[in-house]
């Protein structure tokens, strides 16, 4: 009863605060959050049960790196934020920096094929959440709820545009956040009473740590992912509010999720046989009844605003690479249509490394532009140790792209 009353008055509390006009109305808040919503959207409903069945208690090891190397590119994406947009806006200034202008268009190609994979991941996880929510587990059937909504998407998006589900986004993250807030102080909650009872330990049972796990390991980048937001958020705020406000949500990131692996590890051993990607659902109903419900709510809202974000921003990216022969409304039943190819063409967890994959693409060649550029700018302060960040960035986002592999293989 205690944990329901604590986590019911945690979630109302922060909702209020974060869905209140006077934050929402905040522009630090607002260029923060977007990005802040897309690492952890996601990445934190499925990182418990893929992090604990590959690397049992070292789970927070394993997202430390995670975290640390989406900091790495995540210095890459802000240094073009301040370096290569001015470029882009100036003729003259392109000239005569035609490879990094050339890698810059290049990325957007393969940003737009990972926003397609984006709505299917965010899709399928949608109908995974709804169907363990009423005790279902069923991948077809998932798959079919999936492709329901993406119809409907493509459908709607050709005939009307999408811009009227767009500002769910600025509700369903507010939402979201709360959720996360009340789930850690129910686990903050939980671990202390298993202290002051003496029943406080973790699992004795961890995976063998290999080069395999290695490479499942590198599969995850998708659950941090989602600080590339800021790069295309141009018209609503100056690079400088940008640059600044992806590094404060990559650093609340990871706070949140470093709280929270420290939390949940002691979790682990009740997960049983339940390694679906959904698993997390049951896992918190041991920290209080009623957060099962309140999560797959969130997961669902959530996930659904997610994906028409990524829909419109797949779409927009798709006009302008093709300077404005394909307009949007054009372009959502195609992204419908891959995305619904790629949902029955993999599984939820070969969909997972597979996002994670395309956006390490992207990101490659975003170090590979900044790389380039860098090298180009001779006058540039700490040219050479910059070059050398962008070098390790993108050597980390090839291998993920290479390397990777799902939970499970």
């Amino acid at each position: 009863m205690t944990e329901n009353i604590l986590v019911g008055l945690v979630t109302l509390a922060a909702a209020c605060v974060l869905l209140s006009p006077r934050v929402r109305a905040l522009a630090g808040w607002r260029a923060t959050v977007t990005p802040l919503a897309s690492i952890i959207g996601s990445g934190f409903l499925v990182s418990v049960p893929l992090l604990a069945r590959e690397v049992g208690i070292w789970a927070i090891v394993a997202m430390a790196g995670l975290i640390a190397a989406s900091y790495i590119v995540g210095e890459a994406i802000r240094f073009n934020i301040a370096h290569v947009e001015p470029l882009l806006e100036d003729e003259k200034s392109a000239g005569n920096h035609r490879l990094a202008v050339g890698l810059e268009r290049l990325s957007h190609f393969v940003l737009a094929f990972a926003y397609f994979v984006s709505v299917a991941y965010y899709l399928v996880l949608l109908g995974n959440f709804l169907l363990k929510g009423i005790g279902v587990e069923d991948a077809n059937l998932a798959r079919l709820i999936a492709t329901g909504i993406l119809a409907t998407l493509g459908l709607l998006g050709m005939t009307r545009g999408l811009g009227m589900l767009e500002g769910l986004e600025e509700y369903t993250v507010g939402v979201n956040l709360a959720v996360i807030a009340a789930l850690l102080a129910g686990l903050l909650l939980y671990n202390g009473n298993a202290l002051t009872a003496g029943d406080w330990r973790l699992p004795a049972d961890t995976p063998e740590i290999d080069w395999h796990t290695g490479r499942v390991v590198l599969g995850l980048l998708i659950v941090v992912q989602g600080f590339e937001t800021s790069r295309f958020i141009g018209d609503e705020f100056d690079a400088k509010t940008r640059i600044r406000t992806m590094r404060y949500a990559q650093l609340i990131a990871a706070a949140v999720y470093l709280a929270f692996f420290s939390l949940v590890t002691v979790l682990f051993g009740k997960l049983g046989g339940d390694e679906g990607i959904a698993a997390i659902v049951g896992l918190v109903g041991h920290v209080a009844p009623v957060l099962p419900l309140i999560l797959v709510v969130s997961a669902v809202a959530s996930q659904f605003s997610a994906s028409v974000a990524d829909s419109v921003g797949g779409a927009g990216l798709i006009e302008d690479i093709t300077h404005g022969r394909l307009t949007p409304r054009a372009t959502y039943p195609l992204i419908a249509a891959v995305a619904i190819a790629v949902t029955w063409g993999t599984d939820v967890f070969r969909l997972v490394t597979l996002a994670s994959q395309a956006f390490a693409l992207f990101y490659f060649a975003q170090c590979a532009v900044a790389l380039t550029l860098a090298w180009g700018l001779t006058g540039l302060k700490a040219r050479r140790r910059r070059m050398a960040l962008f070098l390790v960035a993108g050597l980390i986002s090839l291998c993920v792209t290479v390397l990777g592999i799902p939970s499970g293989s």
